[in-house]
């Protein structure tokens, strides 16, 4: 394939980043569709036109994921791993192939499917040279969900401690993404009833997310929240109070607040509060949360505004009050 050709395609490809930063869906869509097209053209045996064929489909079955299209990025997933699979100098990008068609069958409810694929993205990724370490760990953090959600504890535990590993190891132990899998690691050992080690896990996630987001962060309050109910289960009552309070109150000072997020911590500080024989200020805890909510409803939907409402990457499991955690996936 010429240099020329090879450029013509990178450029197309950046092309659907920036139209996709911008919102321009409409354009991006061409875009993929093109650089899809000159590299389908320009196929041969020769491992350049494969490699740029395979790129252009991943990035447009990217593109395709991001709009939950789900058949057309598995499509394009599929043929680009099939043309990549002869090359194993290229182990990288066929193990993001692979996480990019779990994550689609994760999305179409195809659990078995998912781990299957999510592991053979790991075991790519995993023999590269050097190993893309960091990619390979945030896939385990994904399988870690799936093989909770199934039963497979272990399984789970194991993809989670490697994973935990390796972002400790490389990016530090107050990383934001290291304190989601020390996060995710708790909501295991809490469902697990090893309570000591979830109290320890919430606590290391939360001191990194308080350094990285401070206290008015609904990442920090989601680990005062969890880090709460690993303290009730310790035995640490007059602690677990405090925490949830903080994760209330740093609820309250974001500028905008996840709703469903915040009816969770509530929930759970109600719980405890009418179980410890605080039916009073549960009431008052009550009332304090539809205030936040209904403020926080007329400050994200002013006229003229966008809506800055952030979402959490995150799952609920368990019942509120009790073993519930707010469970992030990558």
């Amino acid at each position: 394939m010429e240099t020329t050709t090879i450029h013509l395609i990178a450029l197309m490809r950046d092309r659907v980043g920036i139209l996709c930063q911008e919102g321009n869906i409409h354009e991006a869509r061409h875009a993929a569709n093109a650089a899809v097209e000159r590299a389908e053209v320009e196929l041969s045996t020769d491992m350049d036109s494969i490699v740029a064929f395979a790129c252009a489909l991943e990035v447009r079955a990217d593109f395709f994921r991001s709009l939950s299209e789900w058949e057309l990025a598995r499509d394009d997933y599929k043929q680009a791993i099939d043309q990549l699979e002869a090359w194993p100098q290229h182990s990288e990008q066929i193990g993001r192939l692979y996480a990019g068609l779990g994550a689609v069958h994760d999305s179409l409810g195809n659990t078995p499917r998912a781990i299957e694929l999510w592991e053979l993205a790991i075991h790519n990724l995993e023999k590269t040279s050097p190993p893309a370490s960091l990619q390979a760990a945030a896939v385990m953090n994904n399988l870690a969900y799936l093989k909770k959600s199934i039963g497979d504890g272990d399984g789970a535990e194991k993809a989670l401690l490697k994973a935990l590993e390796i972002m400790h190891r490389m990016l530090g132990p107050d990383d934001v993404q290291t304190a989601s899998v020390c996060n995710n690691l708790g909501a295991l050992y809490l469902q697990k009833g090893y309570h000591e080690q979830a109290r320890e896990m919430h606590h290391m996630a939360l001191e990194a997310r308080r350094k990285s987001f401070g206290d008015a962060h609904e990442d920090t309050a989601q680990s005062y929240n969890n880090l709460a109910l690993a303290l009730i289960k310790t035995g640490d009552v007059a602690m677990a109070r405090q925490h949830f309070e903080s994760a209330i109150t740093g609820l309250e000072a974001c500028h905008t607040v996840d709703v469903e997020m915040l009816r969770d911590v509530a929930d759970n500080y109600i719980s405890f509060l009418r179980n410890v024989g605080e039916h009073p200020v549960a009431e008052i805890v009550e009332r304090r949360f539809e205030e936040i909510v209904h403020k926080s409803h007329w400050s994200c939907h002013e006229p003229g505004r966008p809506n800055e409402a952030n979402s959490f990457d995150c799952r609920s499991s368990g019942s509120a009050g009790d073993t519930m955690v707010l469970f992030d996936q990558s």
